[in-house]
């Protein structure tokens, strides 16, 4: 690499939604932006969380000067403990990200890290960058966009943000100081895509706070869900003064609502008087008039409150007429069919829901057109990467920013483990370093071609079927009957049938070859072999196949 080049790797968070993370190399000395997770698909069976694959930065750990967060949702820290468990590097973000952080990685005690907290206009050297931090609106408290000069220029990444005019905290996103680095000179913006689809603005958070009111006021009588984002801190909070106004107590269901909430308090990000507080198994002492019950599960969780309340599995809670559930949020692409299961499920059990078709109780984190627009018309860069998106939302960005007037040539649509250097006056692709996805799976951490993935995916699609077989190793013969067990193979009324067609199958087949002395391994393989081909032609199906010897 020329030392007067710039580095970025793309290592998540392009041509996808989630597990976010960028690193900045420049001689030496390596800066990486996030460290997020994702969410399995269902190919993924058994996996709990996917992260990225970050083989390039253990290569060169010791480049690896900073780790900074832009935010504290899981899809720009929940990487984080199988990153610090690698690679020892300082963190920096928010008040309100580290100490998310720091609640999360409770749960990984020999994983040791320093955390570092910065606020808006503070400015971080490290070697060759001074990182500035900028106030954006966002979804959750504490987001920051970064402003990051090097000797090849000042590099902008806004993190995920929204222009909100109407702030709950009162402060806006520092859009004068977009406009001061744009006349000073960015050379290179990378922006983020998720909404850049939506035409217009997105809503404002307190929008939502004047619908929650309506609906408050209309359901007097009504026991209240509202189900939200447990890290969505202003929402939260606007949901607590309605309780307090309307004279609810509330009780919170759910790990991460209950986590945040306390981290919020600890730290002044939410402001509460705890007499309105009660435990969740206190709440058949209240009339449901003087309820309000804040619950996660506004995604369709399997193992969430609120879908374990609708399917009638949460103790103490039972769904009924009098019941009025809010879900404050909307569907996240892939989530829909889940979410609506439950809406369904709710209605079924009597209970009236409100969702983000019927009424605004819900206002993304994220900026749409317009806004989008105004951050490419402050910056005015000379080079442009969309990032943190799939590649539709990458692929539209491009054209808005073309739109706008910039030049096709200064605009690259960056895929996992692209290499792009920047020097003052232009930008190329340089390489291709090893990206992609890291399979979490309990304390396990595997990759797409593990065997563990392909034999789920076999049992999932095909069942197993196991036979044990008792050979006499001096006669060379089958002794009694084999044994034979299917999950997932044959129906229930062709089991029995099958079974024994089978048996005489294996019998037939071995008869017809010398087994005296026989390797187990070898018979196996021919067991395994027959019977494959015996169930393809039966189901044109192909179970996994567990072949047992056993030499008397």
């Amino acid at each position: 690499m020329n030392n007067n080049k710039l580095k970025i790797t793309f290592l998540g968070g392009v041509g996808e939604i989630g597990k976010n993370m960028t690193a900045f190399e420049y001689g030496n000395e390596i800066i990486v932006v996030d460290a997020g997770l994702t969410f399995p698909d269902d190919d993924l069976p058994g996996i709990d969380i996917v992260v990225p694959d970050i083989s390039y930065l253990v290569a060169n750990k010791d480049k690896v000067k900073a780790i900074i967060l832009t935010h504290g949702h899981e899809d720009h820290i929940g990487g984080l403990p199988f990153v610090l468990d690698q690679i020892k590097a300082p963190i920096y973000g928010s008040r309100l990200t580290l100490a998310l952080v720091e609640n999360k990685m409770k749960e990984y005690p020999k994983v040791q890290y320093k955390a570092i907290t910065v606020k808006p206009k503070n400015i971080l050297k490290i070697g060759p960058f001074a990182v500035e931090f900028i106030k954006v609106s966002h979804s959750i408290a504490g987001s920051l966009a970064l402003c990051i000069s090097t000797p090849v220029g000042n590099v902008i990444h806004t993190g995920d943000f929204k222009i909100d005019f109407e702030p709950i905290d009162g402060v806006m996103t520092d859009l004068q100081r977009f406009g001061e680095l744009g006349k000073k000179g960015v050379n290179l913006l990378l922006c983020e895509s998720t909404n850049v689809c939506r035409k217009g603005y997105s809503m404002s958070e307190k929008s939502v706070g004047r619908a929650l009111e309506e609906i408050f006021e209309k359901h007097t009588k009504n026991r209240i869900f509202v189900a939200t984002f447990a890290s969505n801190i202003h929402r939260l909070q606007q949901i607590l003064n309605l309780a307090e106004k309307f004279g609810r107590k509330v009780a919170f269901t759910g790990r991460s609502m209950i986590n945040i909430s306390e981290v919020g308090l600890k730290i002044g990000e939410i402001s509460f008087d705890k007499k309105n507080l009660i435990d969740i198994d206190k709440i058949d002492k209240y009339a449901d008039n003087e309820l309000l019950i804040v619950t996660t599960g506004s995604q369709g969780e399997p193992m969430s409150a609120l879908t374990r309340m609708a399917a009638g599995d949460f103790k103490g809670i039972k769904i009924g007429e009098n019941d009025l559930i809010v879900m404050s949020s909307s569907p996240i692409p892939g989530n829909e069919k889940g979410v609506y299961n439950v809406i369904n499920s709710l209605y079924q059990k009597g209970a009236d829901v409100i969702y983000d078709e019927l009424s605004d109780v819900h206002a993304s984190g994220h900026a749409c057109q317009e806004e989008i627009k105004i951050i490419h018309s402050l910056c005015k860069p000379k080079f442009f990467m969309p990032i943190h998106g799939e590649y539709r939302h990458l692929r539209m960005h491009k054209q808005l920013a073309m739109n706008l007037g910039m030049d096709e040539r200064n605009i690259i649509l960056p895929t996992l483990g692209m290499q792009v250097e920047l020097s003052p006056n232009g930008m190329r692709k340089s390489g291709v370093v090893t990206a992609g996805q890291r399979l979490i799976d309990g304390y396990g951490i595997g990759d797409m071609d593990s065997n563990v993935l392909r034999e789920r995916k076999q049992l999932a699609e095909d069942g197993i079927c196991v036979v044990i077989v008792n050979i006499n190793n001096v006669s060379g013969s089958v002794s009694g009957d084999p044994f034979i067990i299917t999950r997932g193979v044959v129906y229930q009324d062709e089991a029995e049938a099958f079974v024994q067609d089978a048996k005489n199958m294996i019998i037939a087949s071995l008869k017809e070859q010398d087994l005296r002395g026989a390797e187990p391994s070898v018979i196996k393989n021919t067991i395994r072999h027959n019977v494959s081909n015996f169930i393809f032609k039966r189901t044109k199906r192909r179970p996994m196949i567990l072949a047992i010897v056993l030499l008397d």
